[in-house]
């Protein structure tokens, strides 16, 4: 039976593929089951593929068209996206400043991009380096965003919508959420038993509740229990109520790259004489996010797609700038436009970081001998 297959699947001699051609072909016809596997996939795309595309190209309706056109038309309404594409990403932004909103999000990727190059991380000063494009970059944002200065218009806090929104709880909560979830995970191995239960109270109650729960408390109980003259903005509520629910699960993930760091790494820092944080800081900690990369983009990506809960406390990302968009009776029906145009915005950034940490995780399994 074993001879019947190979002579089923495997084509003649002459016309066997070699290298990488031939890992393709065994993963596709190497055996019956991966062969019946690809033909009924092949039918599939065969069967969906050519209505997707009439649907999203060949009948769709583009440019400036309305409404009408669209209800004749029996393919896509991109001309939906075209009217409503400033709404969705903007938000309630104002229309005529949306200019600096889009020139703070490109000012703040790039430092992102900046920051995410690892061939500068080793270089002289690269701290320093980053510390500087960040001191320019973060107030250049907040300059452009707030305004009220350099004659431009004062934006308040609350209008702030749509990607910028989503970009900036996301990447602050992000960042903050690793730093504090850093403090938690150690905490949680410390030998001080105070400060071990506090943090191990911390995480097993954040992960207990869901981050609905944590935004209605950060959005309502927070005025409440501050002082009144203390008032701090719904966005920046919202970004506290990320950064404590991300941090606990951030914490855990770390805790166990602490455990699978092998005791030998901890007995060597002690051996040459460091101190508990220069032995995290040099030694440990580096091989943690080495060994914890997959499980901590995991939560990176959930964290840029849970942005869309904050809709409960009356704020709107991306996903709330979208459903204000299709509410327009002018455009009445239309919708699946308005969500497939903004899953390809969270798919190209999701997407995004999922590529780059695979890249980082090459490079660091590698040694840095991969650029």
């Amino acid at each position: 039976m074993a001879q019947q297959d190979v002579m089923l699947t495997a084509p003649p001699e002459g016309l066997r593929p070699k290298g990488a051609a031939l890992s393709v072909y065994k993963g596709l016809f190497g055996s019956p089951t991966n062969a019946a596997l690809t033909l009924i996939i092949g039918a599939l795309l065969v069967m969906i593929l050519p209505a997707l595309f009439r649907w999203a190209i060949l009948d769709s309706t583009w440019g400036n068209a309305g409404r009408e056109a669209c209800a004749q038309a029996s393919g896509a309404c991109w001309a939906f996206i075209n009217a409503k594409a400033r709404l969705i990403v903007f938000g309630r932004y104002p229309y005529e400043e949306q200019w600096r909103a889009l020139l703070a999000m490109l000012i703040f990727l790039g430092a992102m991009a900046f920051t995410a190059d690892w061939r500068r991380w080793g270089r002289p000063h690269a701290g320093r380096t980053l510390a500087i494009v960040w001191l320019i970059a973060l107030p250049s944002c907040a300059v452009l965003m707030t305004g009220g200065v350099f004659g431009l218009r004062y934006v308040e806090m609350d209008r702030w919508s749509g990607l910028p929104l989503t970009l900036m709880l996301s990447a602050f909560g992000i960042l903050f959420a690793l730093l504090l979830s850093i403090l938690l995970a150690l905490g949680r191995q410390s030998k001080l038993p105070v400060v071990r239960w506090i943090c191990i109270a911390y995480i097993e109650l954040i992960r207990g509740v869901p981050l609905i729960s944590i935004l209605f408390m950060a959005a309502l109980m927070l005025p409440i229990i501050l002082p009144e003259e203390l008032v701090v903005s719904k966005i920046l509520r919202a970004q506290i109520a990320f950064i404590m629910f991300f941090a606990a699960y951030m914490a855990e993930v770390l805790r166990g790259g602490l455990q699978a760091v092998g005791k030998g790494q901890y007995e060597a820092a002690d051996t040459i004489g460091l101190s508990y944080w220069q032995s995290m800081r040099k030694i440990i900690l580096p091989q943690v996010f080495r060994l914890t990369i997959p499980s901590l983009v995991n939560i990176f990506i959930s964290a840029f797609k849970d942005t869309s809960l904050v809709v409960i406390i009356s704020m709107h990302d991306l996903l709330g700038t979208t459903n204000a968009a299709i509410t327009d009776p002018e455009w009445l029906g239309i919708y699946v436009e308005a969500y497939v145009f903004t899953a390809m915005i969270y798919f190209i950034f999701c997407g995004g970081i999922s590529w780059y940490s695979q890249r980082l995780e090459q490079h660091l399994m590698s040694g840095g001998a991969r650029r």
